[in-house]
C-alpha cells in the first residue's frame, strides 16, 4: 500500500501565498510522475501541475508564473508552491503520484486540502 499524505491548504487573501506539500510512505521502488490537481466547487478536476522524476514541469495556464511545483525525491515529496493567490483559485488540492510497485504503476491520490481565497 502506498499512501499520500497532504498538508498546507486553507485560507488566504487575495494577493497571498500558500505552500502545499504532499509526503509519499508505504512499500515502492521509485515515484515517476508526481502532479497536483483541483476541483473547484461545482466544476471537475483539473490538473494545475506535474513534474517527471527529471524534474521536468509543466503548469495549466491559469497558474503559470504564479505556482511553482517542486519534488524532493530523497524525501518522496512534491511540493507546491502559490503566489499571487486568486478567488478562483479556491479549490480542493489533491496530490497524485505513480509509484512503481510489484513490476507496475500505481495510480494514488491524496485526501485532498482546501485551499479557500478570499478576504
Amino acid at each position: 500500500q502506498v499512501q499520500l499524505v497532504e498538508s498546507g491548504g486553507g485560507l488566504v487573501q487575495p494577493g497571498g501565498s500558500l505552500r502545499l506539500s504532499c509526503a509519499a510512505s508505504g512499500r515502492f521502488i521509485s515515484i515517476n510522475t508526481m502532479a497536483w490537481y483541483r476541483q473547484a466547487p461545482g466544476k471537475g478536476r483539473e490538473l494545475v501541475a506535474s513534474i517527471s522524476n527529471v524534474g521536468s514541469a509543466n503548469y495549466a495556464d491559469s497558474v503559470k508564473g504564479r505556482f511553482t511545483i517542486s519534488r524532493d525525491n530523497a524525501k518522496n515529496t512534491v511540493y507546491l508552491q502559490m503566489v499571487s493567490l486568486k478567488p478562483e483559485d479556491t479549490a480542493v488540492y489533491y496530490c497524485y503520484m505513480r509509484p512503481l510497485v510489484g513490476g507496475r504503476y500505481l495510480d494514488v491520490w491524496g485526501q485532498g486540502t482546501l485551499v479557500t481565497v478570499s478576504s
